[in-house]
């Protein structure tokens, strides 16, 4: 049986909207995955994304690529991979990868809810919280399949 290999090192999970975009961060094991911040979307969001990655010395990004139930992609995902190309481009060597959100905005807020924090308290928490559930997610499916998860993104230089 062949062994299942995990890479490791800190990844960071970005949860891109319109107005903000959650950024989480994982251990160098790739157990737990934190929130870290929420960074104003625009022009100066990549440039931060890039500081946020050297201060944690990542070795990958995972970028949230948001996709109807069906599993469709719309005009949402056209801008995420845009975006994700320019970061890959930004960041590289540092790899970026895509990897379906499906849920995980729903699934932060339910989550906030249950544990007793107030959706008053902002969506900037929740984006926060997304950015979570999708490196949580992205680093299970590491951990069960034994491949990096997602797909990679090709720099946009």
């Amino acid at each position: 049986m062949e062994e299942k290999v995990f890479r490791r090192g800190r990844r960071i999970a970005v949860d891109v909207g319109d107005a903000r975009i959650g950024v989480a961060v994982c251990d160098p094991d790739g157990l737990i995955a934190t929130p870290v911040e929420t960074v104003p979307a625009g022009g100066r969001s990549q440039a931060r994304l890039k500081a946020i990655v050297e201060e944690y010395d990542a070795v990958e990004v995972v970028v949230g690529l948001p996709r109807s139930l069906n599993g469709k992609e719309g005009p949402a995902a056209a801008k995420v991979r845009e975006y994700a190309g320019r970061l890959a481009g930004l960041l590289y060597p540092v790899g970026v990868r895509l990897v379906d959100e499906r849920m995980t905005t729903v699934t932060a807020a339910a989550g906030l809810r249950a544990s007793g924090r107030s959706s008053k308290k902002g969506r900037s928490v929740i984006d926060q919280a997304a950015a979570v559930v999708i490196l949580q997610s992205a680093l299970e499916t590491e951990r069960v399949s034994g491949r990096a998860p997602g797909e990679s993104v090709e720099p946009v230089i």
